[in-house]
């Protein structure tokens, strides 16, 4: 264990997004805390780092959907307080069949939540976006609510943040161990985590380590969350004719097509003559052990065709310029595990709230609600409690209830 080098109200396992945004959280309200990170910080090993993610409101689940209100204004925030942005915002195209079950609830839940939203027939689709062309049985769904967020740049600008409120922030940390129940210096109960880079105590300890996060879960309370990590690629297919009409200032959104595979992409902006198109999947990995190989076989048998025949030849399909691997953290029903982390196996459900929390499993879909996440994080800590968010769709005792975790109307 070593000699205790510090103490703090919290220490923050993970420095991705989640963790960086819940130290800045926990820092704004002028409680001390600590954001570890087992490698250097923005590095490229996990599921934060890169040029860019997608932001919309249009989900299936009324919940998220109505969570962006909030994200978007943390969003916002954020950018207030650093003085520079990192939300560029564009229009959002969802498209698929008309009988697809999730792309009808999309349309349903904005509907419901006063979203102003524009269904559109395949030609409508071609006429408002010129490069694409969809099949006469196909929809789109078009927003205003949408756009890209510059990933790296968000990491480093909450960090960044967290630093300018009083965080401490150490990279090159890996950590050893974290127990429960020591003493901190008042006499009362703590956490104690022990990494390479000494031991420190926390009156609260959030475990926001992406795809490691279920490893550590299992060895603090020997319960296994069922959170799998995926290899997934990000790809930037180069632009052959009409490049003007894929920039984000001349209009083109961000999109996702629901069928299968589920396709998204983002207007060209990270590379000159590029744009990002990549399939929402992958395949199962050992955080530890994977390849930082790009999956091209995955993208030539699946996004290559997918282009070629969406958008008229104005893309050079056969295989991408840029491959980059990535991971995601899928849970059963790809909702997020934001709660207390049980300390035995014997104590699955947690109504009793542990000094341990945990915010994991964000299925390839977190990246946009992470200043929301840690909002939330930083009141449970704190408080014990996050008002204005439905938990229990969130919580670790769902899986008791079902091992698929939540039932989605639209499947």
């Amino acid at each position: 264990m070593g000699e205790i080098s510090g103490e703090y109200e919290v220490v923050v396992v993970g420095g991705g997004i989640m963790g960086s945004c819940t130290a800045y959280q926990i820092a704004k309200r002028a409680k001390s805390v600590l954001l570890l990170d087992q490698y250097d910080f923005l590095h490229h090993r996990g599921s934060s780092h890169g040029e860019s993610r997608t932001i919309r409101q249009t989900y299936p689940e009324e919940y998220y959907s109505a969570m962006l209100d909030e994200a978007f204004s943390l969003w916002e925030e954020a950018q207030e307080e650093i003085g520079y942005r990192m939300h560029v915002k564009t229009k959002h195209l969802d498209m698929g069949s008309i009988q697809n079950k999730k792309l009808q609830s999309i349309i349903q839940v904005c509907r419901k939540r006063g979203i102003p939203i524009e269904v559109l027939n395949s030609e409508q689709v071609s006429e408002r976006f010129k490069v694409i062309k969809v099949p006469s049985d196909w929809i789109g769904v078009v927003t205003d609510i949408g756009g890209t967020l510059r990933a790296s740049k968000a990491v480093a600008t909450f960090q960044s943040l967290a630093l300018k409120h009083g965080a401490t922030l150490r990279d090159n940390a890996h950590v050893t161990e974290i127990s429960n129940g020591c003493k901190l210096r008042d006499g009362s109960d703590g956490v104690l985590v022990c990494t390479t880079r000494g031991s420190v105590l926390g009156r609260k300890c959030v475990i926001a380590a992406g795809a490691w996060s279920q490893k550590l879960a299992n060895e603090i309370s020997g319960i296994e969350l069922p959170i799998q990590p995926l290899h997934t690629t990000i790809a930037y297919w180069k632009i052959q004719e009409g490049l003007q009409s894929f920039l984000p200032e001349n209009g083109f959104p961000t999109f996702a097509f629901h069928g299968d595979p589920t396709i998204y992409g983002t207007p060209s902006l990270e590379y000159p003559g590029l744009f990002k198109v990549s399939v929402d999947g992958g395949y199962p990995c050992d955080p530890e052990k994977r390849a930082f190989l790009p999956d091209l076989d995955l993208l030539r048998e699946k996004v290559s065709p997918w282009l070629a025949e969406s958008f008229r030849g104005n893309v050079m399909s056969e295989s991408p310029v840029i491959a980059e691997a990535c991971m995601y953290s899928m849970t059963p029903d790809e909702d997020y595990i934001l709660d207390f982390l049980p300390l035995t196996k014997t104590e699955m459900s947690t109504a009793a709230k542990s000094p341990i929390l945990i915010a994991a499993g964000f299925s390839g879909h977190g990246f946009k609600m992470s200043p929301l996440v840690g909002r939330i994080m930083a009141d449970l800590a704190l408080t014990g409690e996050a008002h204005g968010v439905p938990l229990h769709y969130f919580s670790i005792e769902r899986f008791l209830q079902n091992p698929k975790g939540n039932t989605k109307d639209y499947e």
